[in-house]
């Protein structure tokens, strides 16, 4: 699956039904990071944000033979300013990074191949994370004499507990796919070249479902981490009887009493 140009804003962000789908890779530069796609993306992510696009799922995929090989270093190095470059840069990408969470909705990646640097900082912030046999994943910045971005350095301890991420990040270790499946990073792992279709098939699957239950259930998993047992408990109280009363809860429910499949409008 390669997204399509959407003739309306003349980029590579598209939407399958209620699945927006980002293309994260410019082929064109050796599957570095799209930087102009990235913008796009965040854009569209605040939209939904917003309410003002109705999309439940994101869907990160690449373009081209990897996910994302990391950032464009050949335009690093023809930077007048490679600091001021490296901020800017720097600064995009966590703009997307930052609507990811502000767009609430699942996150669906389709790893294909190697996923590096702010390209393994976008893997780790997926719910749902498909790979392939050849699937690989690598910090790269200290092979470049840099530092890690887009919260690799947040989200990998959380990811595989702080030890193993020390030993990865600094010694610039590469993940195989089975590690990573492993190590809770892959969610599964299936034929290479059936890493997009299946991705696509599972963010579809999950935009199908009840949207405001899958949501909660999301930012339950989110918060865990930061809440004691007791505060998570009255937390999980809390949403668990709002969303009975809600629509969806309602459907849900007559639906399995009387034994239909649910509507999920």
């Amino acid at each position: 699956m390669t997204a399509p140009t959407d003739p309306s804003t003349g980029n590579v962000v598209s939407q399958d039904g209620h699945v927006l789908i980002v293309p994260i890779a410019d082929p064109a530069a050796g599957t570095a990071m799209a930087r102009d796609t990235i913008l796009d993306g965040a854009a569209a992510l605040q939209a939904v944000a917003r309410g003002d696009r109705d999309a439940r799922v994101l869907l990160l995929s690449g373009r081209g033979a990897n996910f994302c090989a990391g950032g464009n270093v050949r335009a690093f190095a023809s930077a007048d300013d490679r600091s001021a470059y490296l901020r800017g840069l720097a600064d995009d990408a966590h703009a997307f990074v930052r609507a990811i969470y502000e767009a609430d909705i699942p996150v669906v990646v389709a790893a294909k191949n190697w996923a590096a640097g702010i390209g393994m900082s976008f893997v780790l912030h997926g719910d749902v994370v498909i790979g392939g046999p050849s699937t690989k994943l690598q910090p790269a910045y200290g092979g470049i004499g840099l530092s890690p971005d887009g919260g690799m350095s947040w989200a990998l301890p959380r990811a595989i507990g702080a030890a193993r991420a020390r030993n990865v990040i600094l010694t610039n270790r590469v993940i195989t796919a089975d590690e990573a499946l492993s190590w809770g990073i892959l969610s599964e792992i299936v034929d290479d070249d059936q890493v997009n279709a299946v991705a696509l098939e599972r963010a579809r699957k999950i935009a199908a479902g009840p949207v405001n239950a899958i949501r909660a259930a999301r930012r339950l998993l989110s918060t865990s981490a930061g809440n004691s047992l007791d505060e998570h408990l009255n937390i999980e109280a809390r949403s668990i009887s709002t969303l009975a009363g809600r629509p969806e809860g309602i459907e849900g429910v007559d639906a399995f009493i009387g034994k239909r499949k649910p509507n999920w409008g």
